[in-house]
């Protein structure tokens, strides 16, 4: 009887027409893929794989988070789509097609997510396009939902051994009622508990921190309590620029694939960790677009960064993921000034959020009634998004298999994120997936404000460039 958390709600709370909380994968593959084949294999797979046989069971009234009721009849005609793409069928028509996809919401009588084969690509390729809500995996589960439909050699491997589990059916209206009625007399309690342990901790909470007053309050608690002191971390605010503000309904995608061994040779010459190479990377790319639109802000711009809450080697279902917030400073003209302002940065958040903000954020969304939960999410994403957004961009690296993948014999050329945009973040994410020896990037935009994605996705190799020639003029 699995039921969404707080954390998965929010998802669902905060879009509108504008703010689309899909996630997806554009996957090129080498060869035509028949959708009945595809279809087949997952009609054999699905038993086995939770988040994509769900669908949303809402509790009357709002008064709880809805549950997830199991779909025994998925109707693989409605969710395994194609489409043809016109000749010359390259890129950029390719990209042009994601992105009136990705702006489209999901069906929410149905199980939360879609598959188009996308034909007719140039080179004898072909694309898979899947999109799942956010509400139902983070970029990590997401990443396993793939896994579980892929295969290690091009021969499809057989199902897994054994019965699939079935979910519990969730509790009739009346139960659901009575639940979310316990549920909300609990929730003064739980918010007092949670604020008496919460109070030493306001200023490791992600976005909280940022909050006026916060840090001199957990302060004076940690004080009287005997306990130290966080590392600090300067509170700048996001600079506004041409990328700031609400988005519209329409999106922009774009992508670029960099080679992982060059990322890996900067990573050793400069001493930091890949993922301060890729964030740095992704600061040359927005600097050099900055400059062509508008100019390059005189402070650092301000990057939510995903964290996984996740142990290492855990699973578990739903959103299991912190935003943490980073400077990101695309005003320094030297690339080795900006990676090593990035390795501090992070350096800092890690040491900074190490466990804390996973269980205080966790907990700050539990404390809230569910009744509430829809307007208060609505309202806060439309009132920071038209005033002082915390946030400038979304950037994000997620690790790969660093091996071939196939889909029905199909083999997996490169898989590009497509992830989310809002009127809190801006209207720019940069997603990375490290597959096969390549660093696969997916840029999505707000059509209104970064009508040209490829532009800011070119940039990606000359600020890989940049890098490269720095490590090049090092002493050897």
């Amino acid at each position: 009887m699995p039921q969404l958390t707080a954390l998965d709600a929010q998802f669902l709370h905060f879009e509108t027409a504008t703010n689309i909380a899909n996630i997806a994968g554009l996957a090129i593959l080498e060869g035509d893929l028949n959708r009945a084949d595809l279809q087949a294999m997952l009609e054999r797979r699905l038993p086995y794989v939770p988040a994509l046989r769900r669908k949303l069971a809402p509790v009357p009234f709002g008064l709880d988070h809805p549950y997830w009721e199991q779909e025994d009849d998925l109707d693989l005609d409605y969710h395994v789509r194609e489409i043809g793409l016109p000749p010359p069928g390259d890129d950029r028509q390719l990209a042009d097609q994601v992105s009136r996809l990705h702006a489209r919401r999901l069906d929410r009588g149905r199980p939360l997510w879609e598959i188009y084969l996308l034909h007719g690509l140039a080179g004898g390729r072909m694309g898979l396009y899947t999109k799942i809500h956010h509400a139902a995996v983070d970029g990590i589960g997401g990443a396993d939902v793939l896994a579980a439909l892929l295969d290690t050699t091009p021969e499809p491997a057989p199902p897994p051994a054994g019965e699939a589990e079935r979910d519990a059916a969730p509790p009739g209206a009346a139960g659901m009622v009575a639940r979310g009625l316990v549920r909300m007399a609990g929730n003064p309690a739980h918010a007092v508990r949670f604020a008496a342990r919460a109070i030493p901790h306001l200023d490791e909470i992600p976005i909280v921190s940022w909050i006026p007053g916060a840090g001199v309050v957990s302060g004076l608690a940690r004080r009287l309590a005997g306990t130290g002191q966080a590392p600090e971390l300067p509170v700048l605010p996001a600079p506004r620029t041409p990328f700031s503000g609400p988005v519209s309904a329409h999106r922009r995608f774009a992508f670029a694939s960099l080679p992982l061994e060059e990322i890996k040779q900067v990573r050793k010459a400069f001493g930091v960790t890949v993922n301060d190479v890729v964030m740095t990377v992704c600061a040359g790319a927005l600097r050099r677009w900055l400059a062509a639109h508008g100019g390059i802000p005189r402070q650092p711009l301000i990057a939510g960064v995903p964290f996984s809450m996740r142990a290492a080697g855990a699973g578990g279902q739903g959103n299991q993921v912190a935003i943490m917030t980073a400077p990101l400073s695309v005003h320094l003209d030297d690339p080795v000034a900006r990676l090593y302002q990035v390795r501090q940065a992070m350096q800092r958040i890690k040491d900074r959020f190490a466990l804390a903000p996973a269980r205080w954020l966790r907990e700050f969304s539990e404390s809230m009634p569910a009744a509430l939960m829809g307007l208060a999410a609505r309202s806060a994403f439309g009132l920071v998004g038209q005033t002082a957004p915390p946030i400038n961009v979304l950037i994000s690296n997620v690790p790969g298999p660093q091996f071939p993948l196939y889909v029905c014999g199909a083999r997996l050329l490169r898989h590009y994120p497509v992830s989310v945009i809002s009127d809190v973040s801006g209207g720019v994410n940069i997603t990375a997936f490290s597959y096969d020896g390549s660093l696969d990037v997916g840029v999505v935009t707000d059509r209104e404000m970064v009508q040209d994605a490829w532009e800011l996705a070119g940039y990606l190799r000359d600020a890989l460039d940049e890098l490269r020639d720095a490590e090049a003029a090092l002493p050897h």
